[in-house]
């Protein structure tokens, strides 16, 4: 099945205004693309990208005084049926993880799991080890954050999440990254794309999603709190230990979004 995936974000600065982009698709879907994801423009400014340190694509630009438009459209060949996880769920022993998965068990900018250590142990310490145990969490998370756009907020955290149960979906994400790695399970953050192609219309407004994955059965499992059930046409563009490893956009000077549409569905 082909997949429309793109965005239009536009920003209004007063001065010259460095930016530090990630809004690519990741290197791993590349078997999957028909039509690239390529940043545009307008005005045409000079582009130039590199890879961080957890494999993302990210572009530098310095947007000129006034509005700017950041844009992009892209064809993908994704399954029509819901996505499946491996049969495979062991959880692995801290000892015998790989040495590149040892990151995502400790506590990051919005994953505090000093705070959140003993309720993790207290409510799923008797559950079921590996990928039994990190869908416990998510039926967790799931029911315990009420999900509003009015309870967003750049700065909440996953203990802050846990107190206030409401959120979106990246508070989602970050509760449950942060309680899979209290109980010794390495999860990392992601971001990207997710249709709503088989849930029932009307749809909703659009907009970039987070989830996670968890290191379980000797493979990462992608893990949704936030819907908890199988998804058609899940694009991963980031993944990192947090959001703020994976911000869209790093803007360094004042600016004001003008406009923020996102684009994930079915080919017409």
């Amino acid at each position: 099945m082909k997949l429309r995936v793109g965005y239009e974000l536009i920003y209004e600065c007063p001065q010259p205004t460095p930016m530090m982009l990630m809004l690519n698709t990741h290197y791993t879907r590349v078997d999957h693309i028909v039509v690239a994801d390529l940043l545009r423009t307008d005005p045409p400014v000079s582009i130039r990208q590199y890879r961080d340190g957890f494999g993302n694509l990210c572009a530098r630009i310095v947007a000129p005084p006034g509005r700017i438009t950041l844009s992009t459209t892209a064809m993908l060949e994704v399954d029509a049926e819901p996505e499946r996880r491996p049969a495979e769920g062991w959880q692995h022993p801290v000892e015998d993880l790989p040495d590149d998965s040892l990151m995502f068990l400790l506590g990051s900018r919005y994953c505090e799991t000093d705070l959140l250590s003993n309720i993790a142990w207290g409510l799923f310490g008797q559950s079921a080890p590996g990928a039994a145990r990190v869908q416990a969490i998510c039926d967790f998370v799931h029911n315990h954050i009420q999900f509003g756009y009015a309870h967003a907020r750049p700065t909440k955290t996953a203990w802050e999440a846990y107190q206030e149960r409401q959120g979106v979906c990246r508070d989602y994400a970050h509760l449950a990254v942060t309680l899979c790695r209290a109980m010794n399970i390495p999860a990392r953050y992601c971001t990207g794309y997710i249709s709503d192609i088989g849930t029932p219309k009307p749809w909703t407004t659009m907009d970039f999603a987070a989830w996670f994955e968890a290191y379980v059965g000797g493979t990462w499992q992608t893990y949704d709190p936030r819907n908890n059930v199988p998804r058609i046409g899940r694009v991963l563009m980031a993944r990192g230990r947090d959001a703020a490893d994976v911000a869209l956009s790093n803007i360094f000077g004042p600016n004001n979004l003008v406009k923020f549409e996102v684009v994930c569905g079915p080919e017409a």
